[in-house]
């Protein structure tokens, strides 16, 4: 194993970057060359079956039978002229990945040969094996059924010879067995929610938008290096390793000029997701050695999330061929920072009014507040949710350390925005509003500038901060799929936004004049919420102490965080906006718990293997090498010079001997305890017991491990060095 090693690391050193052939072409020329894109569907589909189509798209319309088999023969012709022989129904099971089942477009023609085919029910709809993915028990596995239907919303896109239709996925008594469908549905609540809202300020909106920017954070490995490490390969992080000597703390990698091999990789990357409509605008350095970042430009959020997905997809691919693996595993090294998702997230009309940027009247920075305060009204009362819709065993790692968000979930305003919540608290209604007849109003507080700039520092402690026009959630992991914690946010702010109307509308009622009810109801929302507004430092004990005071949700255990799906007041908000029922957040439940499990369980099978099997025999051959040159030394001097010369390598063989005797022991024990927890029914209880006993366990082998590293002979020591992992690029 050792001259694996150190073979590949030779092999890695003398790596240069892979040409990459750049087109002649500008990228808007080239941008969405894989997409059936409107330009396309305009040139493929006859005029009436486009506008019919757009009109699905946009708003939501039915498409007949008829008009999904001129879409699909549209769709057909355009990708048999990319070379496309197959179409595949493309979905997100509850996994955090994707799934596909491609399938030829050859027919029997009847007369002894085929035909090349794709109607509008294979394109509308198919049947993939429901009970071989995760679903909570929604689904027996004798029971394969379910159906996987096209979201017009999200453009079909081509890879390699296939068609890749975007689709949800439902069990066959109709339940949700994705992340699309309950993503949709929430989409649908917000919208509806936000555009009752907006008719209070005279926006002649039909639908609110939300909008996503993601920012992806990775890891590069060489490939020869990640071969090695059976730890990577199976589990996607290191489940030993001592820190190298230089890590991050020069500081000195964050936005630093991006290695040649690096350069190349990302090049590519680039060019690919512009051909497939993803818009990809910034690409840099991040702060721990070998770590990066990818950022598009913001768009609707199904789609966003869908791009997201496909480039996870693009970037492992690109990076085979550049000799490299991406590793998105929130904490694939210990002791460096690890990778998030920052997810920037906004609503818009479709008139084009932001409603998350102040503007250039006093109703309109009204408007603006009005939204702000009820998304922290959201945060607040559903803040156990939140941190559970980000939750999972990878991003555990990542959450609560210095170098990521917290795993208490507060919201940061920045001084400006506070200045004006403060002073909507501190006023009575009539001091702060004067009303000007059917005319016009005034809000008697500092006005909010034009152009919304902060000039105080943002708080990077905090894991749902307030940047100017969005708000910045940015506890989501880097291996996640977004729409987890976008159903959470969006089926809340819409929950809220349905209550707000409610209360506005009872004072409304009762007499009271539209802008003041509004502006009443504001301050009182104001005050309920402020707990969850935090400005300082979200890593100190002192906020855990004050956080719990507030009544915030400051659990640590990932099995006990997604207990907040099943809370009463949670199971009745996604029912109450139709965004899923109890049966379907139970089954999730079930499927998070599951999965944890798993996880957890081949990490302890893994470090397992690797402690008895790898570490062992090598530590205890450089252990007999001590016991010799001890006996020799002692053969060679005798008495106390013997002893005073070999004293050292005794003391080595003693420590060795002791942390050998623990990592067996430990080890053997961890089995035992694998055994006692998988005897355990209940899902929820099982995972407990993992997260409880199992999961400390490895980090005490690890513990062990590590300190041998610095021991063995570095020539005797099997896995690949963490200053050889981060450092070569």
């Amino acid at each position: 194993m050792s001259n694996l090693r150190f073979r590949v690391v030779e092999e890695a050193f003398k790596k240069k970057a892979v040409p990459v052939e750049m087109s002649s072409s500008r990228p808007s020329e080239y941008f969405a060359k894989y997409v059936f894109s409107r330009d396309k569907m305009y040139k493929y589909l006859p005029v009436d079956v486009y506008n019919k189509l757009v009109d699905a798209i946009d708003n939501g319309a039915p498409l007949e039978r008829a008009i999904a088999d001129e879409v699909a023969n549209g769709m057909r012709r355009w990708a048999s002229e990319l070379g496309v022989t197959h179409y595949s129904h493309w979905f997100q099971p509850l996994t955090d990945g994707t799934a596909e089942k491609h399938d030829a477009f050859v027919e029997h023609d009847g007369k002894g040969g085929i035909m090349e085919e794709f109607s509008g029910k294979l394109l509308v709809q198919q049947e993939p094996d429901a009970s071989s993915f995760p679903n909570g028990g929604i689904r027996n596995t004798f029971e394969a059924r379910g159906y996987s239907a096209w979201d017009p919303s999200s453009p079909v896109f081509v890879v390699g010879d296939t068609l890749c239709i975007p689709t949800v996925f439902i069990a066959y008594t109709g339940e949700s067995l994705d992340y699309k469908a309950p993503l949709l549905k929430s989409l649908s609540a917000v919208s509806r929610a936000a555009v009752d809202v907006c008719r209070y300020f005279n926006i002649d909106a039909k639908k609110v938008v939300a909008y996503l920017g993601v920012e992806q954070e990775y890891f590069l490995v060489d490939e020869g290096l990640y071969a090695a490490r059976p730890d990577l390969l199976l589990t996607g992080r290191t489940l030993m390793g001592h820190e190298a000597s230089k890590n991050q703390q020069l500081e000195d990698h964050y936005l630093g000029a991006i290695p040649e091999r690096v350069a190349a990789f990302m090049k590519e990357l680039e060019v690919r997701a512009l051909e497939f409509g993803i818009p990809v605008k910034t690409l840099h350095n991040e702060v721990a050695p070998n770590q990066f970042e990818l950022a598009p430009i913001y768009e609707e959020c199904n789609l966003a999330v869908d791009h997201n997905m496909l480039l996870m997809s693009l970037m492992k691919t690109v990076a085979r061929k550049h000799g490299f693996r991406v590793l998105l595993h929130e904490k694939p090294f210990k002791g460096v920072n690890g990778s998030g998702k920052h997810n920037n997230w906004s609503l818009g009309t479709d008139t084009g009014v932001m409603l998350m940027s102040p503007g250039k009247t006093a109703e309109e920075n009204l408007r603006f507040i009005t939204f702000i305060v009820n998304t922290l009204m959201a945060v607040w009362k559903y803040n156990g949710l939140l941190k559970a819709s980000i939750m999972s065993a990878t991003n555990a790692h990542r959450l609560g350390g210095h170098e990521a968000p917290p795993v208490i979930i507060s919201s940061f305003l920045g001084a400006q925005l506070t200045q004006v919540l403060d002073a909507f608290e501190e006023s009575e209604s009539d001091e702060i509003l004067l009303l000007k007849g059917k005319k016009g109003m005034k809000l008697d507080i500092p006005q909010i500038p034009e152009l919304f700039i902060d000039n105080t520092d943002r708080n990077r402690t905090s894991p749902f901060a307030f940047t100017g026009n969005r708000f910045e959630f940015r506890a989501v992991g880097a291996e996640a799929n977004c729409a987890s914690a976008m159903i959470a946010l969006n089926s809340a702010v819409a929950s809220q936004l349905v209550e707000f109307k409610r209360d506005v509308d009872v004072l409304i009622g009762e007499g009271e004049q539209k802008m003041s009810a509004i502006v009443k109801v504001i301050r009182r929302y104001i005050k309920e919420c402020k707990a969850i507004r935090f400005d300082g430092n979200g890593y100190s004990e002192e906020w855990r102490a004050e956080a719990e005071r507030r009544g915030l949700d400051c659990e640590s255990s990932c099995p006990l965080i997604f207990d907040n799906y099943l809370k009463d007041s949670v199971v009745g908000m996604f029912e109450s906006v139709g965004v899923m029922t109890r049966a379907e957040l139970e089954a999730r439940n079930e499927v998070k718990w599951e999965m944890y499990t798993k996880k957890i369980q081949i990490e302890a099978r893994v470090l397992g293997d690797l402690a008895m099997n790898h570490i062992i025999p090598v530590v205890t051959e450089y252990q007999t090498r001590l016991v010799d040159n001890v006996i020799k030394m002692r053969q060679l001097f005798v008495g106390e010079k013997g002893d005073m010369m070999t004293a050292e390598n005794v003391k080595l063989v003693e420590e060795i001997s002791e942390r050998m005797k623990f990592i067996s022991e430990r080890v053997s024990a961890l089995v035992e305890a694998r055994k006692e927890a998988n005897r355990i029914d209940s899902e929820r209880e099982k995972a407990v017991a993992y997260h409880d006993r199992i999961a400390p366990m490895l980090e005490e082998i690890r513990y062990q491990i590590d300190k041998l590293e610095l021991i063995v002979d570095n020539e005797m020591w099997p896995l690949p060095k963490y200053r050889e992992l981060l450092f070569m690029r």
